[in-house]
């Protein structure tokens, strides 16, 4: 595995190293998503924002007999942002390569929900995330009240990222090993 990186790198310097290290590592979907049902289980959740996998990501699509699941979709107009839908609408290609509810999917209002699954190319024991550059999360998340949980590889769980002011850490951490509560 790559060294890992400074804190004082730059966030695209750590995105290839992520990159580089996400593409030797093994599916932990399994693992992650029973270490996710019991967190979100035990924390009272009922509706969860998820995400749809890009490839290297772990798959919590599973979670979806449990809860009621919701996808995403990145919308760039008027203003970049995300907008949730139910899950079984996400049927779509983005342009990210994740499937995504199309622009008519019925939406479902943020504050209904219990808790947001954050996908992300690596995290550090903050709970900052490296996300993919967009910013789509860091616009929804000031106004979330809920639970908000990093999905990562323990591979990708870094001592410290770079952080801007606007990066809102995750309250959990769940890897194939665990979850970890955030302090």
């Amino acid at each position: 595995m790559a060294a890992v990186l400074s804190p004082d790198a730059s966030k695209s310097e750590w995105r290839a190293w992520a990159r580089a290290v996400r593409a030797g590592l093994p599916d932990v979907s399994a693992p992650v998503t029973a270490t996710l049902r019991d967190l979100l289980t035990g924390l009272g959740a009922r509706r969860v924002l998820a995400y749809r996998a890009l490839s290297g990501e772990p798959d919590v699509s599973g979670l979806s007999v449990d809860f009621e699941l919701l996808a995403p979709r990145a919308r760039f107009r008027p203003e970049p942002r995300l907008t949730l839908h139910p899950w079984h609408t996400a049927t779509e290609v983005s342009r990210f390569g994740a499937l995504q509810p199309p622009a008519d999917a019925p939406q479902v209002p943020l504050e209904t929900v219990d808790a947001i699954l954050l996908p992300g190319l690596a995290f550090d024991h903050a709970g900052v995330r490296l996300g993919y550059g967009g910013g789509f999360y860091d616009r929804l998340l000031p106004a979330f009240r809920g639970v908000t949980v990093g999905v990562i590889q323990h591979a990708l769980l870094v001592p410290e990222l770079p952080r801007d002011p606007h990066d809102g850490p995750a309250r959990w951490l769940v890897t194939e090993r665990g979850a970890t509560e955030v302090r």
